[in-house]
């Protein structure tokens, strides 16, 4: 059992970074084309 919990420790702290980093990585792609805009409309429509 020990083993098991430490896997999915593992993969919990894993994971989420995995798409943070995923995420980070396409916008920092897509930032010369629609970053400015993008930001500024999330910002006003909230």
């Amino acid at each position: 059992m020990m083993k098991s919990n430490g896997y999915f420790t593992i993969i919990m702290v894993i994971c989420p970074i995995c798409l943070i980093l995923r995420w980070t990585s396409i916008c920092f792609e897509l930032w010369p084309n629609f970053g400015i805009p993008l930001i500024a409309a999330s910002l006003l429509g909230r």
